[in-house]
């Protein structure tokens, strides 16, 4: 086999390995059309060249990529490294609008493998590195590289949540997407206690902890991550909100309703509050037609709305 050959098979690897964060033997094998022995002397190759490469025994064993004690050949300089980094991470705090994910996804790829001493300055410079026309909230870009390795290789983790109220929760959750969106970015996950989809702002985030711990991803109850924080984020923030109390299960209003019950919670085990918001009267009015045929349901927490209501309803009687 040809030395070209063999180096082109090596950088296959390298690739694999960066692509998630644990590989199968036998998948990684596979993957690369080789035997057994061939992708161990590969990963020797691998080793040779800085790049710390373990193993994990047993059957569910297989190679992870690692941060090592020196910077891999990436045909860059440590200063080179240092100040790729750091832009990478200031361009994530801007939210570019074309290119967050692939800015995530590069800064995850370089965070995976620098080590402790380089990201130490990276961690140094960062800090004291501003753009003078971010429109972004304060948020650690180191949390963000955290974030968006656990987002791809589907890692439970763990973290202390400050939410808008100022009160203080430890949350389990299984990361799905990182989505800016107005001056914040959102962490989109299934959080395990609650058992439901929530999204989380990055800058109220802390004590991040990723466990190692799998998960088998779920299917977002939207067509986007961008569309979830939207429909979850974009409802309640117009001046005027209300609650919705409908006779109906919390299980079934998530069913029928979709990412739009995200804020929902049950009042008992056959009644769900829905708070529902809007800019205008007339804009909350039309959030009640998409109440299921034969589901009674009761206004409550605003009283201008609960006039405009009847008075709207006793027209549309009058109408028919």
């Amino acid at each position: 086999m040809s030395d070209s050959t063999t180096t082109s098979r090596v950088l296959a690897l390298l690739n694999l390995l960066q692509t998630h964060r644990h590989w199968p033997g036998p998948e990684l094998a596979a993957r690369l059309s080789v035997t057994d022995r061939t992708l161990r002397r590969d990963v020797e190759r691998l080793r040779d060249l800085g790049y710390r490469v373990e193993s994990v025994p047993g059957a569910g064993g297989g190679y992870r990529l690692e941060a090592g004690a020196a910077l891999p050949p990436l045909l860059l300089t440590d200063d080179e490294a240092v100040t790729m980094a750091i832009g990478l991470r200031v361009a994530a705090t801007q939210g570019l609008a074309d290119g967050a994910t692939t800015t995530l996804t590069a800064l995850a790829k370089l965070e995976q493998v620098l080590p402790g001493p380089l990201r130490q300055r990276v961690n140094a410079l960062a800090s004291t590195v501003q753009s003078g026309e971010s429109r972004q909230s304060p948020v650690s870009p180191e949390i963000l590289g955290q974030l968006a390795l656990a987002c791809r290789d589907h890692e439970r983790i763990r973290f202390d949540y400050i939410a808008a109220d100022g009160s203080e929760s430890q949350r389990v959750v299984e990361p799905h997407s990182l989505v800016p969106r107005g001056r914040h970015w959102f962490l989109v996950c299934w959080d395990v206690r609650r058992d439901d989809w929530r999204t989380f702002r990055v800058d109220r985030l802390t004590n991040f902890f990723g466990t190692r711990l799998a998960f088998a991803p779920r299917d977002l109850p939207a067509d986007t991550a961008a569309e979830f924080v939207a429909i979850a984020h974009g409802k309640l923030r117009g001046k005027l909100t209300a609650h919705v109390h409908l006779a109906l299960p919390l299980d079934a209003m998530r069913a029928h309703f979709g990412p739009w019950a995200t804020y929902a919670t049950a009042v008992d085990a056959a009644t769900t509050d829905w708070p529902i918001g809007g800019h205008t009267l007339e804009e909350m009015f039309g959030a009640l037609a998409w109440i299921p045929a034969g589901v009674s349901f009761t206004i409550t927490g605003n009283d201008e709305f609960a006039r405009f209501v009847r008075e709207f309803s006793s027209r549309l009687s009058g109408a028919a």
